[in-house]
């Protein structure tokens, strides 16, 4: 069953790879040595995501075991422990944002590699499907968060309409969930709720194009004076 699972995982994680190189598509067949530093970071990361960390091997009960503050420290922008609670669906109702009241100083992809929001703005098309979680100054397309935190998510979308979004949730097995919203034209922003160890992936459909996956790792807090597993950030 592992086996299964780790395959799908895999398959997903390509999915991931390629919506973000069709995001800047104009860049990634390019010789990396005449790329922009930022862009070229993260096309890095793409090739090899975050393979250091420990939860990318076929040991699933990890995520079940009790971590360190230190393994979310790098991640505490992006979550916050009280929030408005997600009645019946993935994610709250869409509603309108406005980036000029808040717009955010970098965009992050895996592990610490990532560009500058205006240069980022510059390369990539106005016409995807993007989705990040909003930090208090920075997006980014990965988390490590506590259960039962809160994260606030920004979905760009070109063209108003109904979106399919999709949860896929990895520990020993892996499980689907699917709701649909009304996305509004430009920016969205909903709450999401990390209710559950494990992986999950999430992603939205609308007018037929799908968006890059975000991850969130969302692993058990341990208590203090508890056995606890560290690891440390590349």
């Amino acid at each position: 069953m592992i086996g299964v699972n780790m395959k799908y995982s895999k398959i997903l994680l390509c999915m991931a790879a390629l919506s973000a190189c069709l995001l800047i598509g104009m860049v990634c067949g390019q010789d990396r040595s005449m790329i922009d530093p930022g862009i070229a970071g993260m096309l890095q990361w793409l090739d090899t995501p975050v393979s250091n960390l420990p939860w990318y091997s076929s040991d699933l009960t990890f995520y079940k075991q009790p971590v360190a503050d230190t393994t979310f420290s790098p991640f505490t922008e992006y979550y916050a422990t009280n929030g408005t609670p997600v009645v019946g669906g993935i994610i709250s109702n869409p509603t309108k944002f406005d980036i000029t009241q808040k717009t955010p100083s970098a965009v992050y992809y895996g592990a610490g590699v990532g560009l500058p929001f205006t240069q980022y703005a510059s390369v990539v098309p106005s016409k995807t499907n993007d989705l990040w979680i909003q930090g208090a100054t920075n997006w980014t397309q990965y988390v490590v968060s506590p259960v039962g935190t809160w994260l606030q998510l920004i979905a760009y979308a070109p063209v108003e309409g109904p979106a399919g979004f999709y949860e896929m949730i990895q520990t020993g097995t892996t499980s689907s969930k699917y709701s649909t919203y009304q996305f509004n034209e430009g920016y969205n922003t909903m709450n999401y709720k990390a209710e559950e160890i494990g992986r999950h992936m999430l992603y939205f459909v609308v007018n037929n194009q799908p968006s890059n996956v975000v991850i969130v790792d969302v692993l058990a807090q341990a208590q203090t004076g508890s056995t606890t597993i560290e690891h440390t950030m590349s």
